[in-house]
């Protein structure tokens, strides 16, 4: 099972990193720091997923970006844009939603088949 598992679990986590990076971004960060973060909240994600990914998102307008040169190493800076904002708010409620239905399906007596 465990090749089967990683393959489902990595389906599982894409939607949530994207929507991890949606909710950090609110604040201003770059790609390590980023990676950080997300590592910090349980979201481990490779930089070879989240560099792509966010050059995605900035191109579907819910990133804005800007460089910062004041230190030694010039970094591009990442910031969730308000379209970004509604859709991580859309994003959080239908996650929301989905746990509720989860949590649901394995909380609830099962059902009697033949009823």
């Amino acid at each position: 099972m465990g090749e089967s598992l990683d393959l489902h679990l990595q389906e599982l986590r894409r939607g949530t990193v994207v929507l991890a990076c949606l909710q950090l971004l609110r604040t201003p960060g770059y790609g390590y720091g980023l990676l950080q973060d997300l590592e910090g909240h349980g979201f481990a994600t490779d930089a070879n997923t989240l560099y792509p990914l966010l050059r995605r998102l900035e191109k579907q307008e819910f990133l804005t970006s800007e460089w910062n040169t004041d230190e030694s190493r010039p970094r591009k800076f990442y910031r969730t844009s308000p379209e970004g904002e509604r859709l991580a708010g859309t994003l959080t409620a239908e996650w929301s939603a989905l746990t509720s239905a989860i949590r649901s399906l394995t909380t609830d007596p099962p059902r009697d088949e033949e009823s």
